[in-house]
């Protein structure tokens, strides 16, 4: 019999994970030709999102909980969850219960048919406007920097072969990209559209922030591109540097009147405003009987 290991990071969520969990055993009463188990990862959460988890291991045989000592996000929840996994299917979902854990079963069949990765399609995503702009966001530099198939829609709903998990799990570096593991290890991925809810309570736990550290930080550990935008943009800044050296030597071999510096006074122009500064101050702080000493070039020298 196979079996079917459910991967659910949490944050937030002591209200709503009873309901997926509940969901994902109602759903598995009609998939009896698989065994499966539950893990829920609490990602450090603040409210009593473990204390759910704990209540739930207790109650039930196959759900079993791991908590972080201090918030790493998603996706190192997701890792810490495929590790522990040992399904010959794995299905990684959210806690908010806006990823349909009733339509499990239609990810499943498309690993069935042959597929080594399926991801959940959305017709119409229940995400705020804010969520929505950074899903485009990180579409769009997926498939720049990834190579990420034009036509393949990436989404926290997924489901992977075991060999896939166990390729990703071999990654022991900090910050993983969940979407980078899955690309490195296979090509054969597909969409199966399914009904994206509302969430249930709360909000997204994603800041800009957060957003922006995670782009950066997949981005620059599974691409070399960053790198090499990084090496033209060196090498065009030395080579500008360089013409401009080459452009001010010439400059001075032709004209050797024009001045190395925009800010370089002439000896005269100098000695001028020296006098002035002088005369300044000695008719602030002498005695009005005092005769100061100009510049003989000064209206005013005595000599």
């Amino acid at each position: 019999m196979k079996k079917i290991s459910f991967v659910i990071p949490c944050y937030r969520s002591e209200h709503t994970l009873p309901h997926v969990v509940a969901e994902i055993e109602e759903k598995m009463k009609s998939m009896t030709e698989y065994a499966y188990d539950i893990f829920l990862i609490n990602d450090c959460s603040p409210d009593n999102t473990f204390g759910t988890i704990q209540k739930l291991c207790r109650e039930k045989e196959n759900v079993k909980g791991i908590s972080f000592a201090r918030n790493f996000g998603q996706h190192a929840a997701l890792m810490a969850g495929l590790r522990y996994s040992d399904g010959d299917y794995v299905i990684c979902l959210d806690d908010d219960g806006q990823t349909p854990a009733d339509e499990a079963d239609k990810l499943i069949t498309k690993l069935e048919e042959g597929y080594d990765a399926v991801y959940a399609k959305y017709s119409h995503k229940q995400h705020s406007a804010f969520r929505n702009l950074g899903s485009k966001v990180n579409e769009r530099m997926t498939r720049m920097m990834l190579n990420k198939p034009a036509d393949l829609y990436i989404s926290s709903y997924f489901a992977v072969k075991r060999f896939v998990v166990n390729d990703m799990i071999r990654y022991e570096n900090s910050f993983p990209y969940v979407i980078g593991l899955v690309l490195r290890a296979t090509k054969n991925i597909t969409n199966v559209e399914v009904h994206h809810r509302e969430r249930e309570e709360g909000s997204s736990g994603y800041t800009l922030k957060k957003l922006l550290g995670l782009w950066f930080n997949g981005f620059t550990a599974f691409s070399v591109k960053p790198l090499r935008i990084a090496t033209a943009v060196g090498v065009a800044s030395a080579g500008a540097g360089f013409l401009y050296g080459i452009y001010t030597i010439i400059k001075r071999l032709v004209n050797p009147a024009v001045p190395m510096g925009a800010g370089v006074l002439r000896r005269d122009d100098y000695d001028y405003a020296g006098a002035d500064w002088r005369v300044h101050w000695q008719n602030l702080y002498q005695p009005e009987s005092f005769s100061p000493v100009c510049h003989p070039g000064h209206s005013e020298y005595r000599g």
